[in-house]
Parts: structure tokens; sequence; C-alpha cells
């Protein structure tokens, strides 16, 4: 409804307004189209077919007339006419290429790196901490360790975590046990925090 609404300029009413059909049916075929494995943004998705299909909407017909392309269409200081919906939608869906390119080669920079340390990522759906607290003390670990250059350099080192260091620091409460039992995890977020992986570090709970 807010699609529609901006795309009408005047607020929407889903329960007498024809344009509020129109958006409920693209939205349905938005569902229907979207493809998760393409990792663009289902919203960003959904609110490019909304626009289009209100476009085309609007187009057919509008109290039995066609409505004119210059009603989506403005014209700047020197003359030259754009279409503001279009253009927004193309801009969206560069982003989000752009975005789910950029993000596809961080998580095979983080694969490679990972597997230096004989970890796959396979390894880390195992290992992962369940609970969470138990997880954000992990990361807490992983945030000490990355964040410390003599334990960062042994991690980088020894491709392990310098447990007894670990161990011996009571700021962290954790025992070794638990420690072992969570390295590969511990690890893995260490290294995304010390290679400065972004689009994983934005999973990451602030610390």
């Amino acid at each position: 409804m807010r699609v529609a609404s901006r795309a009408c300029g005047r607020y929407v009413r889903p329960e007498a307004d024809d344009e509020a059909s129109v958006a409920l049916i693209a939205f349905n075929e938005a569902i229907d189209r979207y493809d998760a494995g393409s990792g663009a943004s289902f919203i960003t998705f959904a609110e490019i077919v909304v626009k289009r299909r209100l476009i085309d909407h609007f187009r057919r017909s509008r109290a039995g007339r066609e409505v004119p392309l210059s009603d989506f269409e403005v014209e700047d200081a020197e003359g030259q006419v754009s279409n503001p919906v279009e253009i927004a939608a193309a801009l969206s869906v560069h982003r989000e290429q752009d975005d789910a390119e950029a993000r596809r080669l961080d998580i095979d920079r983080f694969r490679t790196v990972l597997g230096e340390f004989g970890i796959g990522l396979d390894d880390l759906v195992r290992n992962s901490p369940q609970h969470r607290d138990a997880r954000e003390r992990a990361i807490a670990v992983a945030r000490t360790v990355a964040g410390r250059p003599e334990w960062a350099s042994y991690l980088r080192q020894h491709r392990a975590l310098p447990l007894k260091a670990l161990e011996q620091t009571g700021e962290l409460g954790l025992s070794r046990k638990t420690l072992e039992r969570q390295r590969k995890y511990i690890i893995a977020v260490a290294l995304v925090l010390m290679e400065q992986i972004e689009h994983l570090m934005a999973y990451l709970p602030e610390g």
C-alpha cells in the first residue's frame, strides 16, 4: 500500500481503490517469481514489481482513458525529460546486483581463509553454539582474540587459538573445555574481524 500510495500521489484505500487490488495482485506475483538464490532483497524486488504493474494499470486506464507516459515524467532545467519511477527501479536493481556480487566475493574469501585453518562452512553449521548467550560469549572471545595483536598473531602463526592464555585470563569466563568445543566457531568469527570481511561483520552483534 505504501508503494501504491507513492505511485498514485495519494492515499490508497485497500477496501475501495482499484490500485490497491492491482498492488496486491502484483505483490502475489512477486512472491511467485522471487528467486531466493539471486541474492536480491525480496522487498526491493516486490517494490519494483508493484511499481511496474501500477504503471501498466495507469497506462491502460484511468477513468476509461490511457494515461500518457508524461504523467510519470519530469523535466529538468535543461529540458531533459526523465521518468523517476523507472529510474528508481533501475537504480534499485543495480544496487542489489552490486551488493549481491560483493557479498558473494566476501563469502568466497571467507571460505578460502577458513580452508587455511582446516575449517569448512559445514563445520560452522555443526559447531555453532545453539543458545544465544553461549553464542554471544563465543563472539566476545573472538573479538578479544582479534583485538589483541599477540593473540591474533598466535592464531595466524599456529592456526589455533591461544587456549592457555585464554584460559588464564579470568575476564572471559569460559573453561578450556568450552573453548575447545567452540574452537572452530571462535576462530571463524575472529577471522571475519581480522580480515575485515564487511558483509559478514554486519551479522555480528556490536561488541
